[in-house]
């Protein structure tokens, strides 16, 4: 499946995550170092912009307009010129950070919480998905998801696929025509993975990136059999894209470190690798 050892694309970073591959560049938050940034299949990278409260989820409207995630404060942020918008306040509908999103072909942006402080070692709590309009409407999708992590959207608009990173599986929803969500149900329950970002390939199997160790990123098919593996080695995997021109470039977002105030540059990579089966073209 894999078809060669993994180079470093980028390093120097301090957290990064929330990849999404468009426009020929891979984009991704570089969290803790409160930037977004693209680079290019090269390594040749560029900082878009810079977010105070700590930039996650990324994607874009019809209109190819940027949205983040704007963590600490939880608000839906789109991209103006030089500015930054505020779109949707989501602090009263999810508890503490706001996390990954994943945003459809009409510019619903689905975004989920930590639920509970992860940095501080609070009480484990479930969360919630919301459901962005592209006017700033604010719906809650689903609750009780056990940190509700990256997320799909299938290729036909059908069927949302979310990681739920501390009960150990992928949740997959109905997605009506309205952008609301139902029929619940287990994609696949796994054993000592505990997935966070995610992506899908043309086969329907998921890339699904794992902080625990043996961290990494495992190809995993819907009946939960593991079909390949790549190490972190060093570091952690917390997020992983497929990209490229073909869609056949792993991208691997590696970290030593995620908790704010004790890392700084130096901490992060990207690293990618050639795989054998692309990706789907959305998100």
């Amino acid at each position: 499946m894999v078809t060669d050892n993994p180079t470093t694309l980028i390093e120097d970073l301090v957290f990064p995550e929330g990849p999404r591959w468009a426009f020929d560049r891979l984009w991704f938050s570089d969290i803790h170092g409160f930037k977004v940034m693209a680079v290019d299949i090269h390594g040749n990278s560029e900082i878009i912009t810079s977010v105070k409260t700590r930039p996650s989820g990324l994607g874009w409207t019809p209109a190819n307009e940027l949205l983040i995630v704007s963590m600490e404060d939880s608000k839906l942020l789109k991209k103006s010129g030089n500015n930054l918008e505020i779109i949707a306040d989501l602090s009263k509908y999810g508890a503490f950070y706001s996390n990954d999103m994943v945003v459809d072909k009409k510019g619903r942006a689905y975004i989920g919480h930590f639920g509970f402080d992860l940095y501080g070692n609070g009480e484990r709590c479930s969360s919630t998905l919301l459901n962005v309009s592209p006017n700033g409407d604010v719906q809650v999708a689903a609750d009780d998801l056990g940190f509700p992590n990256g997320a799909v959207i299938t290729p036909d608009d059908k069927y949302l696929i979310i990681a739920e990173t501390f009960n150990q599986r992928i949740t997959i929803f109905d997605k009506l025509e309205n952008g609301s969500l139902s029929n619940r149900r287990i994609w696949t329950q796994l054993d000592g993975i505990f997935p966070d970002g995610i992506c899908l390939d043309s086969e329907g199997c998921l890339w699904i990136a794992s902080p625990r160790q043996p961290s990494g990123c495992y190809r995993v098919s819907r009946s939960g059999e593991i079909l390949d593996f790549i190490s972190a080695l060093n570091m952690s995997a917390f997020a992983c894209m497929l990209g490229g021109n073909d869609r056949k470039t792993l991208f691997m977002c590696e970290a030593v470190d995620s908790k704010p105030g004790t890392i700084s540059t130096g901490n992060g990579r990207i690293r990618i690798v050639d795989v054998n089966v692309p990706g789907v073209e959305f998100p």
